[in-house]
């Protein structure tokens, strides 16, 4: 069977064990080359990761004729400029998350990839995890019942500084706050376990002070099944707080986005703990499905589309400060 290869454009944080180590130990898979603009860097991310060749120059990488698919793993403000050039190459596209800088941004990389008959895949991993698939599957067999609701409280302390600012917090870069960051992640797995959010307002503030982005926002949906939803975001609060709540007229599904403690499931006959433990590289499973969506022998759940429709949702919230 053929083997994907694959090109990194922006080898940074991101790549080292959550993702880049992963298109290396997925079936027929393999990483072959590396960009980073600082050509230093580049070529020690290749060597350490033993990657055959590196460039500091995202066209050369794209036009690599050894390269079948790129993974664009810089900022999301750079998301629709490196998928369009991978696209109209003819390269199959992995972006991360959020998809982009906004949902008209989006749908500009679904029109490139569109054209150029070539598929678009973004780094939602939740959607892949054994931990969330047992969700769905508890979901679909009836263990809470029907479900009525979901709700979700994120909360975290404020610990950054005004001098020294992570790229996360500009939204000239990132698109907003940790909110896009961050929530981004919950909304697009609730999307997965529950289908897609028909309508979505909310509103946003900046409490803390410590910088210009949304820190404290407050959001209510409805998915396409009538199912409601409500979630607080906080991120100048006075604790680490992560849970969401399924509930239906059967039990609840209480569990976290970002944590591994156990899924716990409450009904009348009582409280039953899931526990799964967090893979390694922790994007891994979800490449693995790319890889076989592209050889035509499975399907990946997080695309273009259904990330789409999670940064549509997170501008419909937010939209009173963008």
């Amino acid at each position: 069977m053929k083997t994907i290869r694959w090109g990194i454009i922006g080898c940074g944080n991101v790549t080292e064990v959550k993702s880049g180590p992963g298109f290396q130990l997925a079936e027929h898979s393999e990483l072959v080359a590396v960009m980073r603009r600082n050509a230093r860097l580049a070529e020690d991310y290749a060597k350490r990761h033993g990657v055959p060749r590196w460039y500091d120059d995202a066209d050369r990488l794209i036009a690599d004729p050894e390269v079948d698919a790129v993974y664009v793993a810089t900022p999301p403000d750079s998301h629709l400029e490196y998928a369009a050039r991978a696209a109209a190459a003819g390269k199959p596209v992995y972006v991360e998350k959020p998809m982009a800088l906004n949902y008209a941004q989006c749908e500009a990389m679904l029109d490139a990839c569109r054209t150029a008959g070539v598929p678009l895949f973004v780094a939602y991993y939740r959607r892949a995890l054994p931990r969330f698939l047992h969700i769905k599957r508890l979901i679909e067999d009836g263990a809470i019942g029907q479900v009525r609701f979901v709700h979700t409280r994120q909360t975290k302390k404020l610990t950054e500084r005004a001098d020294a600012l992570p790229w996360r917090l500009d939204p000239s870069v990132s698109g907003g706050g940790y909110f896009f960051d961050l929530a981004s992640h919950t909304l697009d797995v609730l999307d997965f376990l529950l289908g897609p959010i028909r309508s979505a307002s909310g509103q946003s503030s900046n409490l803390g002070g410590a910088y210009t982005a949304e820190d404290t926002v407050s959001g209510v949906y409805e998915f396409e099944s009538g199912v409601q939803g409500t979630g607080t975001w906080c991120f100048c609060g006075y604790e680490n707080v992560d849970v969401n709540e399924i509930v239906g007229d059967l039990g609840k599904l209480t569990f976290s986005t970002f944590g591994h403690e156990p899924i716990v499931q409450t009904t009348a006959a009582g409280v039953t703990a899931h526990p799964f433990e967090a893979p390694k590289h922790i994007q891994q499973p979800l490449i693995q499905t790319i890889v076989d969506d592209l050889l035509g022998i499975g399907k990946c759940a997080s695309t273009g589309a259904s990330a789409a429709r999670t940064s549509r949702i997170m501008d419909e919230i937010v939209g009173n400060r963008r």
